[in-house]
């Protein structure tokens, strides 16, 4: 009988999108997956998840029909004398299986019911390009490939007994000519980037960076889904803002006063300087425990009214809550813009626990 392996591994694929479904919150809330780049699977523990396998019998215990026996007597081997005490609990089931980034993009939209992003301007239109990445026998002189043109004809004058050791001469024909030839492929016409702004100033813990961290890889795991490509920055400040790769975004710590508007700054540079709006999805998210220098409100909200929200698809503002800083930047926020408007979200995220829901509202509008 014919094994369906196809059906099988369909059915259990369906039980592995369950299992991460169901345990999605914990992972979100305990970062089991971060770390992984590009379209890399992610390797995921799912408990209680049996797979049907063989258990093989030891070698030289008889089988069926040898030896003596009784009617009824188990044909398995005896019990073997064990040390230790014996367990009252089920032993664990534990499971490493690999899931797609994109798939996992898919759970995530269904599971926090994310709408898919309506990009403004011509970031999903997609325009045909040509790649000269073949040859043919045919083509334009412009277009003729010295190389592949040299190398048919010495091997047909090698083949044909033509080619003289002593006197080397290559003389092409017409039928050793190859020419460059292209495939018309369909890039996007523009992309999204997302900009990450975080205070990094003595106020914000670990704990609080690794909130911040975790979040931003389930982030980039569904804006990653909707566009072809995406730019990552990262700008990070306390009294001053500078632009960072992603490991110093992450583990840099510093002391001193907090100036949010200094990222602002650098942000907004950033976009007039490499991404115009007309040509780029633009998504910011900035993280910081709400302690800003209180003269350096207005200014910030200045900049925020004047040069980022007129341009960003999303703007996103989580406040990550710090022992240390007075969390007062939110509460400006609010009474600045209000919580309806319309680019601009606005989380508070206490704990891990608060990642889930944090991550619902800032993605939730489709923006």
């Amino acid at each position: 009988m014919a094994l369906n392996i196809g059906s099988d591994h369909t059915r259990f694929r369906e039980i592995v999108r369950g299992k991460v479904r169901e345990n999605l919150r914990k992972y979100i809330t305990h970062g089991e997956m971060i770390g992984r780049r590009g379209r890399d699977p992610v390797s995921i523990p799912l408990p209680q998840l049996d797979v049907p396998h063989f258990r093989y019998g030891k070698n030289g215990t008889g089988g069926v029909g040898q030896g003596d026996g009784e009617p009824g007597q188990p044909l398995g081997p005896g019990e073997e004398n064990g040390q230790g005490q014996a367990g009252d609990e089920p032993g664990a089931h534990i499971l490493e299986v690999d899931v797609p980034l994109e798939e996992l993009a898919g759970i995530l939209a269904e599971e926090l019911d994310l709408p898919r992003i309506e990009p403004k301007g011509t970031a999903n239109i997609k325009e045909e390009k040509a790649r000269y990445n073949s040859v043919r026998r045919v083509g334009p002189e412009s277009l003729r490939h010295f190389r592949r043109s040299y190398m048919q004809a010495l091997k047909r004058q090698i083949a044909t007994d033509t080619y003289s050791f002593q006197r080397p001469r290559v003389v092409p024909i017409r039928d050793d000519m190859r020419y460059r030839s292209w495939q018309t492929v369909m890039e996007p016409v523009a992309n999204a980037v997302v900009i990450y702004m975080m205070d990094v100033s003595g106020s914000m813990t670990d704990e609080q960076k690794a909130i911040v961290r975790t979040e931003a890889f389930w982030i980039d795991t569904w804006i990653k889904s909707q566009y072809e490509g995406v730019e990552l920055r990262y700008i990070i400040h306390d009294a001053a803002a500078r632009e960072v790769d992603e490991n110093a975004f992450y583990h840099t710590r510093e002391s001193g006063g907090t100036r949010i508007s200094s990222a602002y700054k650098v942000a907004a540079s950033l976009l007039k300087e490499q991404f115009p709006s007309s040509e780029w999805n633009i998504y910011c998210f900035q993280f910081s425990d709400g302690d800003n220098w209180g003269e350096d409100n207005r200014e910030s909200m200045d900049l925020l009214k004047e040069e980022l929200l007129p341009v960003a698809n999303l703007f996103c503002y989580g406040q990550v809550v710090s022992p240390y800083g007075s969390g007062d930047f939110l509460a400006t926020l609010k009474n600045t813009f209000g919580e309806d408007r319309d680019n601009l979200v606005l989380s508070e995220i206490p704990n891990r626990d608060a990642i889930y829901d944090s991550i619902k509202k800032f993605l939730g509008k489709g923006k």
